[in-house]
C-alpha cells in the first residue's frame, strides 16, 4: 500500500522549462529572450551613435508632430529611420535616373559628359512608391 507521501505526481512543462516571467504574467520564449537582448544591445549601441541629421532638427520636427520623449537614445532611432528613409528614395530616384538615360541613349541623344541631376521627375515617380504624391502648382506646369 502506497501512502500519500511516498507517491510522486508528475511534474508539468512550465516547471520543466526555465523561463522568464514578464510583467504581463505570461513566461517568455526564448526566441523572446533573444530578441529582448538584442534590443538591449543596440539601445547601448545607440547611446555612441550621431545619426547625420542633427538632434536640433530631430528635436524641432519632432515638437512640430506633438511627439515628446526625453530617451536619447529614441530621438536617434528616429533619426536613423529618417536617415534610412531619405537614402532609400535617393536611391530610388537615382535609379529612375538612369532609366531615363538610358531611354535618351537610344534615340542617339546621349552626351558622354552629362551629369546626373536630382529632378523633381525622378524624385517624385520615387517618392510614389512609399505613397508619398507630389503635384506640381498649376502656375508651374
Amino acid at each position: 500500500m502506497l501512502s500519500s507521501s511516498s507517491s510522486v505526481a508528475p511534474q508539468s512543462t512550465s516547471e520543466q522549462r526555465p523561463s522568464t516571467p514578464t510583467s504581463q504574467g505570461r513566461l517568455l520564449s526564448r526566441s523572446e529572450i533573444q530578441g529582448e537582448k538584442s534590443l538591449a544591445e543596440f539601445l547601448v549601441q545607440m547611446d555612441n551613435y550621431a545619426p547625420i541629421i542633427p538632434e536640433a532638427l530631430t528635436d524641432y520636427y519632432l515638437a512640430q508632430a506633438g511627439f515628446e520623449c526625453s530617451d536619447v537614445r529614441i530621438k536617434r532611432l528616429l533619426a536613423l529611420a529618417t536617415q534610412k528613409f531619405i537614402s532609400d528614395v535617393a536611391i530610388d530616384a537615382f535609379q529612375y535616373n538612369r532609366v531615363r538615360q538610358q531611354a535618351t541613349k537610344e534615340k542617339k541623344f546621349h552626351n558622354k559628359d552629362r551629369k546626373t541631376v536630382l529632378s523633381m521627375d525622378d524624385l517624385t515617380a520615387a517618392l510614389a512608391e512609399y505613397g508619398v504624391n507630389i503635384k506640381k502648382p498649376d502656375y508651374l506646369s
